[in-house]
């Protein structure tokens, strides 16, 4: 009987330590505002640090807003999202990077946000130039992605 119970400990303790790391993935809230100290169009926070593997639940808080992709501003080989407007839209972060979205009704007034994931920012370069440029064009907030890719260590 002892083997047996040995036997048992050791498959017990082989099966949790492969347990998929997912198993601890947290979920992160970002809320969709029409203002929040003393800023139009914002989500909150802006700019977010989540491991491989979490998820980010987007709430609209105020009529009028959905959370969308930037195509030009995530990793490759990642699906890009497109939430409907005033859609609660929840995202699964598999693939470490930077990863740029907007609210598509505001997004001409800076209504924009920045995700990092995990350490790997291979794409920071690329999703930045494009950032940059297309702040160029917003109406107000103008400089939301430099301040927001400001503050990315």
């Amino acid at each position: 009987m002892k083997k047996k119970n040995g036997k048992f400990k050791f498959l017990y303790f082989l099966g949790l330590l492969l347990l998929p790391l997912e198993l601890f993935a947290a979920e992160h809230t970002i809320e969709m505002l029409s203002s929040s100290d003393g800023q139009m169009m914002v989500f909150k926070p802006a700019v977010l640090k989540i491991d491989k593997g979490d998820t980010v639940k987007w709430i609209s808080k105020n009529p009028g807003h959905n959370s969308a992709a930037i195509e030009e501003m995530i990793p490759k080989g990642f699906k890009a999202w497109n939430g409907k407007i005033n859609e609660e839209i929840s995202v699964k972060f598999t693939i470490e990077g930077i990863y740029g979205y907007k609210c598509t009704p505001h997004y001409i007034l800076g209504m924009v946000g920045l995700i990092v994931v995990g350490n790997k920012t291979s794409n920071m370069e690329n999703a930045k130039n494009f950032a940059l440029e297309a702040e160029k064009k917003f109406a107000t907030n103008k400089n939301r992605f430099t301040n927001y890719f400001s503050q990315i260590k």
